[in-house]
């Protein structure tokens, strides 16, 4: 039995134990939030304070303890018979559970995330895999993976897609990897990674295209992470010049989330910079803008009180401040205004020249 399994055996015998001795048993969680974590400059990733919520077995959570059993119980069968099960199979298997069943897919997620959180484990390594694509990739860059069937070593030029793009699998670990670019461009929005593709700017610039489609999945953040630090590549984020582009997507490609701080260490890209689109840029190139929503300004406020990370860094404070200042938010395709491939004539060029100028 793997150390896993032995310790999903373990944590299910002592509940059952402490019922048998009649008592209340209990299991403790991390409490995923914020607030319950804190940023360390030289890890480079946010990790939990220590604060936990206890759930006691109750007539008012008996349902949730026994859902969060099953998942356990399906969890350690996944992980000894080598297989795996999207989220949504996990949900729709528990309509097989009576009254555990979930009522809905967010149910079965939150306890499959507490669950993880339990184990100090990813989903993955529990067996459970996400429905999202994990990101795409063009460039230079050769992606060593292996046949299914055979198990030899498979040779993926992601130079040689065309048009199109080489996919991140769901999980990344087994790939070894091949490169002589010189840095990860991180792009926010398929619509621009596909103008970069089409006139192969990774040539041109000699480096490796990643899309990470919005909220990069943790699939694009590990795969990621295992280029910087493996091949020693800098990687340099270029996101929409709004609230949500900057820690939404940004912030949790840097240093993770705190709902996710019991994993952050391995899904986060510490040593990624912010190239823009910074609010300093919608005055250098003359962007043009939309006005900041309400939600935008809640979140860039509460970035300013609450983040660590944005605590940590006076440079992104001034930021922040510029942009509420403005009142305004800019897209990665605003560059348009000027033609449709000044980005890659003008804006990357001029940007990519000064580095050490980059948001950290």
């Amino acid at each position: 039995m793997s150390k896993l399994a032995t310790q999903i055996k373990e944590t299910a015998t002592s509940v059952r134990s402490r019922i048998q001795r009649k008592g209340k048993p209990t299991l403790s969680f991390p409490l995923r939030s914020l607030s319950n974590v804190k940023y360390h400059p030289k890890k480079g990733f946010f990790e939990l304070k220590g604060k936990k919520k206890t759930r006691t077995l109750t007539v008012a959570t008996v349902k949730t303890f026994a859902q969060t059993l099953r998942m356990m119980s399906q969890a350690k069968t996944l992980v000894e018979d080598d297989e795996i099960m999207t989220k949504r199979e996990a949900y729709y298997v528990s309509k097989n559970w009576d009254e555990a069943r979930f009522d809905e897919q967010p149910e079965s997620d939150t306890v499959i995330d507490d669950i993880e959180a339990l184990f100090e484990v990813n989903r993955e390594q529990l067996g459970f895999i996400p429905e999202e694509k994990g990101g795409e990739i063009a460039g230079k860059l050769v992606v060593i993976d292996r046949e299914s069937d055979s198990g030899k070593p498979l040779r993926i030029d992601c130079t040689k897609f065309g048009s199109g793009a080489y996919s991140i699998p769901i999980s990344v670990e087994h790939l070894t990897f091949e490169t002589k670019a010189k840095f990860i461009l991180a792009i926010e929005t398929a619509g621009m990674f596909q103008r970069l593709v089409k006139h192969s700017y990774w040539r041109t610039a000699n480096c490796i295209l990643v899309s990470m489609g919005g909220v990069p999945t943790r699939a694009c953040r590990r795969f990621i992470r295992r280029l910087a630090d493996e091949l020693k590549l800098p990687v340099y984020a270029f996101v929409d010049c709004d609230p949500y582009g900057m820690f939404n997507i940004y912030r949790t490609l840097k240093v993770g989330s705190g709902n996710a701080a019991h994993i952050n260490r391995y899904f986060c890209v510490p040593t990624a910079t912010f190239l823009g689109v910074t609010p300093q840029d919608i005055v250098d190139y003359k962007l043009p803008t939309h006005p900041l929503k309400e939600i935008d300004i809640k979140r860039a406020k509460d970035a300013l009180k609450n983040d660590p990370f944005v605590q940590h860094y006076q440079p992104w404070q001034d930021a922040i401040k510029q942009l509420l200042d403005m009142g305004v938010r800019a897209e990665q395709q605003a560059f348009a205004v000027h033609n449709l491939n000044y980005v890659i004539e003008h804006y990357l060029p001029e940007k990519l020249a000064a580095p050490k100028k980059f948001l950290p």
